[in-house]
């Protein structure tokens, strides 16, 4: 398969079609190559517009939404930044060219592995690949500009909020089990969090983010 024509045909017909115009951005989807974090025997779907399963509970986010969180977190190169859910490393990587450090983090020994594998043979010495829970997060390398989920959640826990630098932005899609997602800015000023809607999309959850159900008589 060529993958070099699939990731031109994936930039120009599925992102620069839907908004995705950052110039740092499309250069880093063309530069990184997108096979590289899936398993080998899926790898001929990495350039298809779906979400891909990389383990059990872990899954690729399809390239638009994905793209089109990293584009709204307006990353820039001074930022320090954690991926929560990394799986094997792709969006860590995209922002690994964007950004000043990445701290990738999941909870999958098997995925660490594999992603520091993937970092190392693509040379982005600045991302970093973290064994840790991912409801609790980094805090030893935070605050954070930017903090990433990559799937969908319920809601966005306050342990994470609080490792938000100021200014700094939370991206993920909030929404329930069966619901369309909206992609959300959770924004950070004056220690105080604002929300803000960017646009709906469908994804897998992220385990580990859904509400505890209130206990009815």
């Amino acid at each position: 398969m060529d993958f070099a024509l699939a990731r031109r045909n994936m930039v120009e017909s599925q992102l620069r079609t839907n908004k995705v115009t950052g110039t740092k951005l499309i250069q880093a989807l063309h530069r990184i190559p997108r096979e590289r974090f899936v398993p080998i025997a899926k790898r001929h779907r990495s350039y298809f517009d779906e979400s891909i399963e990389v383990a059990k509970n872990r899954w690729l986010m399809p390239p638009m939404p994905l793209a089109r969180l990293i584009q709204e977190s307006y990353p820039q190169d001074t930022d320090n930044v954690m991926v929560i859910g990394a799986g094997m490393g792709y969006s860590s990587a995209l922002y690994g060219a964007l950004t000043r450090s990445v701290f990738a983090v999941e909870n999958d020994p098997d995925l660490v592995e594999e992603m520091g594998g993937a970092l190392t043979d693509l040379a982005l010495d600045n991302v970093v690949a973290v064994e840790a829970s991912l409801a609790d997060g980094y805090p030893k390398e935070g605050p954070y500009d930017i903090i990433l989920m990559t799937g969908m959640i319920e809601y966005a826990p306050q342990i994470l909020l609080d490792q938000l630098n100021e200014g700094g932005r939370l991206m993920a899609v909030v929404g329930a089990p069966g619901d369309i997602g909206r992609a959300t800015l959770f924004g950070k000023k004056n220690g105080m969090t604002s929300t803000r809607v960017l646009f709906d999309a469908t994804i897998k959850p992220l385990p580990g983010f859904a509400r505890t159900p209130a206990f009815v008589f």
